[in-house]
């Protein structure tokens, strides 16, 4: 046997614990906020590099070897001290989260659930509009957390980033009270057949919401309404608005304004994709927060089930199958 000291990585006994405990891969998983297959991944280098099998796997059902057994007690030292030598030296300092929008209630609610998980954390909110200009700042080192379409980013920007699928969020269409579709209950989107429908184009923050729209508008005879001055509060919204008369693509969750209504979109049902998103590398017990409220509120709320008549472009529902 050869006598060449090895060091283990913790995050390969944090896995291999969940196992052990759960007896069972998938929830396991789901528990570390990771893919069932990476987790997988780590046990096996974890029985190479200790040189024994630790589980007997099956179809039906996941059981410790005596090898494993032996081990449970050890990696639970290892992963105690550990943790307690990082809070010895470890002051953690705030934790920017960008929640695009004031009144958006996806990004709100999670933030808010994380305070209550983790309430000896500061959890601090910012209000930069889009993914896109998020995501510079967040590689920049300037901010630590979005929520946004992460497949509008360029892949080298999501190359340096990490997400969790949080949210598909029905889109809506904001309009005039006196537009010709404001009295319908739901607007189909062949009745916007002609419209000239506002998605934020020429604002340098947002180019991955108005790439979503002209994805939905292509072939539907709908346009993507040209640059307009942006309107930043209620009263210049409803300034543009009054202006314009075009109609504003967004999403349900979007605030009230003055003057509008806005009517779900149907036939079929857009829906906004929305990940948490941090840079890759980023250890933070408040990011940790973050993760654990987007996951509780996606399964309580059922944030991520695609109704059969929703509408995603084919790489966004890529991305938003997979974990980080």
């Amino acid at each position: 046997m050869s006598t060449t000291p090895f060091a283990v990585d913790p995050r390969l006994l944090r896995g291999f614990l969940a196992v052990a405990e759960e007896l069972h891969f998938t929830r396991a998983a789901a528990r570390l906020y990771v893919a069932q297959q990476a987790l997988s991944r780590d046990v096996r280098r974890l029985e190479r590099e200790l040189g024994v099998e630790l589980f007997v796997r099956s179809t039906r059902q996941v059981v410790l070897t005596g090898d494993g057994e032996r081990l449970v007690p050890h990696a639970r030292r290892v992963l105690a001290a550990q943790e307690e030598l990082v809070a010895a030296f470890r002051q953690a300092r705030p934790l920017l989260v960008d929640l695009n929008s004031p009144g958006l209630a996806t990004g709100a609610r999670v933030l808010r659930r994380a305070r209550e998980l983790a309430p000896e954390l500061e959890l601090m909110a910012r209000y930069e509009s889009g993914l896109t200009y998020a995501a510079a700042e967040i590689l920049a080192g300037r901010l630590d957390v979005s929520f946004g379409r992460f497949a509008g980013l360029g892949p080298a920007v999501r190359a340096g980033l990490a997400q969790q699928p949080v949210r598909y969020t029905p889109m809506t269409v904001i309009l005039p009270e006196d537009h010709r579709l404001a009295a319908l209950d739901a607007v189909p989107l062949a009745e916007l057949a002609g419209e000239r429908v506002y998605a934020g184009a020429g604002n340098p923050r947002t180019p991955e919401w108005t790439d979503l729209a002209a994805r939905l508008f292509e072939g539907r005879g709908i346009e993507v309404a040209p640059p307009a001055p942006l309107a930043v509060g209620e009263e210049e919204f409803q300034r543009m608005m009054a202006k314009t008369r075009s109609p504003v693509l967004a999403v349900v969750d979007f605030p009230p304004m003055p003057g509008t209504v806005a009517r779900p979109l149907v036939d079929p049902v857009p829906l906004s994709p929305v990940s948490l998103v941090w840079r890759k590398g980023l250890r933070h017990p408040g990011l940790d927060a973050l993760r654990r409220a987007a996951a509780e509120l996606a399964r309580a709320e059922v944030w991520l089930s695609h109704p059969a008549d929703g509408w995603i472009p084919p790489t966004d529902a890529l991305i938003m199958m997979t974990f980080t």
